[in-house]
């Protein structure tokens, strides 16, 4: 029996619930979950998702389901399904999880439409002054728009007390979707070419226009079918008025079709084959190729390819896209940047061309909408991405690949719900019962923890692959190289992981050596540009100073928004925040004391630069960071290295992940302790992670190559195994202390954050969370307890005062109270406590 009501989830913050609405004849049975529908909601008309069809509703009068805004389901019963895990898991409202999943521009929220009243008012403070004036100045204006004109004020409180004493009225918008297909519109004959040019004039009679008509039945005739309107425009040089005197009088027709914006489209792949595997891929590949047969049980559990860097792990990902395509079936690969979309999307087309598509945040929204479409359609087959992709309504999911699992770029910090890609992919591997494929040299200790339980199964690629044979042969030629080395099984070739030198700078500067670059380092750069070699330098730290004081007083240039440390940018001269871009001049005096003694201290990757080019004139230098990404594309900065135009490649995290540079002989970590000492329970994991991954990109090619490392705390058990490649040694060492501390995988952590307009009244706030906090947990008798409340590590940003507290316990989620209080923040297993 069809059920005549709807359960919707409402898209109006910050309302959190479900309703229960009726379905007018005409939509009933059309209307079922998963539709995007309009719905009336108290004096407003808002959009909202409708999750389930319930026999009876919860209340005796509803009002009806007006229409829909797609006449297909938005959601698949799978993606509900898949909402509902996130709302309990990250304590997020339905709606939040819900329209996560839904391309940017198609979902809409409801709004207000703010004006000035007929009646006078007196503002009672300076927010209702500002929002008085604002309306004054601009008219109308929408509560988002008032948004951004009075960002971190409580205007929306203002706006309240002002409707009620009748200062100012407001009433409810619903604005239309954003996106929507886009159309050609084409012109073709609709009689015989006879007819058309036997009906118009010829001869010293025929006028301008006539003779533009004419050529442009001749060239329809011509092409034999439907031409765009432009080209039609433009060959037969007609106006807009030909073709709609043609029209009218019945010789052409208008027909419109669909033009997919594919972001793909202009690029050319060259189809290639699969290349043999290794012993190990083989090995590894039968375990990854059972989970992938259609009778295969358990194929859910989740599979940790866990290989060194340069393993072959990304052949193991195409073969597994390759069969379960075969099935009839459909795949996500996620990668943890943008900036590695490119390349990986050039990998996966090259080998199924015509069935990938693209999907992250720098597209447009209408490249966005049309691919959700074509993926919603099953015209694609593969989509490749970040966090987002995962969210492509493919149909028939087979596979979820997630490259890089241990990457922290997969969590959401921003926004609710804040959950982890690599979580959520096995989640959703779980309700589609598929395989969920996690890759990684330096897998996430909580992964890892949780293969050695049983609950994912690990499978090893513990030996480099250089590349095969014939490859290696033309490289050889092309460089005039002996080999390097040693032969391996099959048609590839192995080579052992780099080579790692550890300087310890101490020393460096007890013999005089005051330079970023040690004698170690600078001796290696002069070997690899005498070579005509590249090199990589690593420092995770933009900028040139990563501090302005005064040398007289001891004040330091901070943030006015935010109380953080200002960097120091060259050529600009200028101070930036990197949290929430404020700048301002380089200082020429202190501004407390007058002294003219103010320097900049530490270094970033500007002053690394800086000083390469200095001792190095003649050196080729790119800098990859996010202040160079932001100008030119990363795609146009790798072509550039991977040309040889340039000799040193300089940057952050960036140039850690998933770079294949055989030129590069030399990788220089000029600052391994970057971030080491963090009050973070994750630094030492960080840090270790970083310096294998940015290590793994030397010696990928057939001239080999070397790593140096360059620290002060050379001891350190996280740099002692970087430099071995031993990622067994880290993960004991590591888990001993995280099992005493009682932080992840041991418990699980919960962090409140709360943003407040005033220090004492964040202070105030958050020993109030802290004292409900303790409360609570003293009812439930089970271990748990808090970590604060204390200022946040970043204890001011974007003007608002800062401050957390965590709760730490097996389960932490029954502690936290619900609904928040405003200005609270909730993160379930959060990557970072800073």
């Amino acid at each position: 029996m069809t059920s005549p009501f709807a359960e919707v989830a409402i898209n109006l913050p910050p309302v959190r619930g479900t309703f229960h609405y009726h379905l007018p004849i005409e939509l009933t049975g059309r209307t079922l979950p998963g539709h995007l529908v309009i719905v009336p909601f108290g004096p407003r008309r808002v959009q909202g998702i409708v999750v389930a069809n319930p026999v009876e509703p919860a209340v005796q009068d509803t009002r009806p389901v007006e229409a829909l805004v797609d006449p297909d389901p938005v959601l698949t019963p799978a993606q509900l399904e898949l909402a509902h895990w996130l709302q309990r898991e990250h304590s997020a409202s339905l709606i939040d999880c819900l329209t996560l999943m839904l391309p940017p521009g198609l979902s809409q929220q409801a709004d207000s439409l703010y004006r000035l009243s007929g009646e006078a008012a007196t503002p009672q403070n300076s927010t209702e002054g500002r929002l008085l004036s604002l309306l004054a100045l601009r008219g109308a204006l929408r509560g988002r728009q008032i948004e951004r004109a009075l960002p971190r004020t409580s205007w929306r409180r203002a706006a309240d007390h002002l409707v009620r004493r009748g200062g100012l009225s407001r009433e409810s918008v619903l604005a239309q979707p954003g996106v929507r297909p886009r159309l050609a519109r084409s012109v073709r004959l609709a009689v015989a070419p006879e007819g058309a040019r036997s009906a118009l004039p010829v001869g010293q009679g025929e006028s301008q226009a006539a003779a533009r008509r004419r050529r442009v039945v001749e060239l329809l005739a011509a092409e034999g079918r439907a031409v765009e309107i432009a080209w039609v425009y433009a060959e037969a040089r007609a106006t807009a008025a030909d073709v709609r005197s043609l029209v009218e009088r019945g010789m052409v027709e208008i027909v419109e079709r669909e033009n997919w914006r594919d972001p793909l489209a202009d690029l050319d792949f060259v189809p290639s084959d699969p290349p043999s595997l290794t012993r190990d891929q083989s090995l590894a590949w039968a375990e990854i190729s059972a989970r992938l047969a259609p009778s295969a049980s358990g194929a859910s559990t989740g599979i940790l390819l866990h290989g060194v860097t340069g393993s072959g792990k990304t052949e193991l990902y195409l073969r597994a896209v390759a069969e379960v395509l075969s099935h009839g079936k459909s795949a996500v690969v996620l990668v943890p940047e943008i900036s590695l979309t490119p390349q990986t999307v050039r990998r996966f087309s090259e080998r199924f061309p015509g069935l990938v598509g693209l999907m992250h945040s720098r597209l447009s929204p209408g490249e966005r909408f049309d691919t959700w479409r074509r993926c919603r359609t099953g015209a694609i087959r593969v989509v490749v991405g970040p966090r987002s992709a995962l969210f492509a309504p493919l149909a028939d999911l087979g596979l979820i690949v997630v490259d890089e699992e241990h990457d922290e770029s997969y969590k959401e910090a921003t926004s609710p719900p804040r959950h982890h890609s690599r979580d959520t992919a096995l989640a959703y591997a779980r309700i589609l019962d598929v395989l969920c494929l996690l890759g990684s040299a330096t897998p996430d200790l909580v992964t890892s923890y949780r293969a050695d339980r049983g609950e994912i199964h690990r499978v090893r690629l513990d030996r480099r692959i250089l590349g095969h044979q014939q490859r290696l042969a033309d490289q050889a030629g092309r460089l005039h190289l002996t080999r390097r080395y040693r032969p391996s099984e099959g048609q590839a070739e192995a080579i052992d992981l780099p080579p790692v030198e550890v300087v310890d700078m101490r020393v460096e500067l007890r013999a005089g050596n005051r330079s970023l670059f040690s004698r170690s380092l600078t001796q290696a750069l002069t070997q690899v540009l005498d070579s005509n070699q590249q090199a990589i330098l690593f420092l995770n730290r933009r900028g040139t100073a990563t501090h302005v004081f005064c040398r007289d007083c001891g004040w330091t240039a901070t943030c006015a928004r935010c109380e953080n440390p200002l960097t120091f940018h060259r050529p600009a001269d200028r101070l930036l925040c990197h949290h929430c871009g404020y700048t301002r001049k380089m200082p020429e005096r202190c501004p407390q004391c007058g002294g003219v003694r103010v320097r900049q201290f530490g270094a970033g990757t500007q002053q690394v630069q800086a000083e390469l080019e200095a001792r190095f004139p003649a050196a080729r230098a790119l800098r990859w960071d996010r202040d160079t990404a932001a100008v030119e594309e990363a795609s146009t900065l790798l072509a550039h290295f991977s040309a040889h135009r340039a000799d040193v490649l300089i940057g952050t995290q960036m140039v850690a992940k998933g770079l294949d540079l055989p030129l590069v002989t030399l990788v220089g970590v000029v600052s391994a302790d970057t971030g080491l000492n963090l009050p973070d329970y994750r630094a030492a994991e960080r840090t270790f992670q970083v310096l294998t991954q940015v290590a793994g990109r030397a010696g990928r090619g057939l001239l080999g190559g070397r790593v140096i490392l360059q620290t002060y705390q050379p001891e350190h058990f996280a740099i002692q195994a970087a430099a071995r490649h031993d990622f067994e040694a880290f993960s004991v060492e590591e888990l001993g202390h995280r099992r005493a501390l009682g932080y992840p995988p041991y418990r699980r952590l919960a962090r409140l954050v709360l943003q407040h307009t005033s220090s004492e009244g964040a202070e105030r706030e958050a020993k109030r969370m802290g004292n409900v906090l303790r409360v609570r947990i003293a009812r439930q008798d089970v271990p748990a307890d808090l970590i604060g409340p204390v200022p946040c590590f970043y204890g001011r940003l974007r003007s608002f005062y800062r401050w957390q507290v965590v709760v730490r316990a097996a389960d932490p989620r029954p502690f936290v109270p619900e609904p928040l209080p405003e200005g609270w923040s909730l993160d379930i297993d959060p990557v970072s406590l800073l």
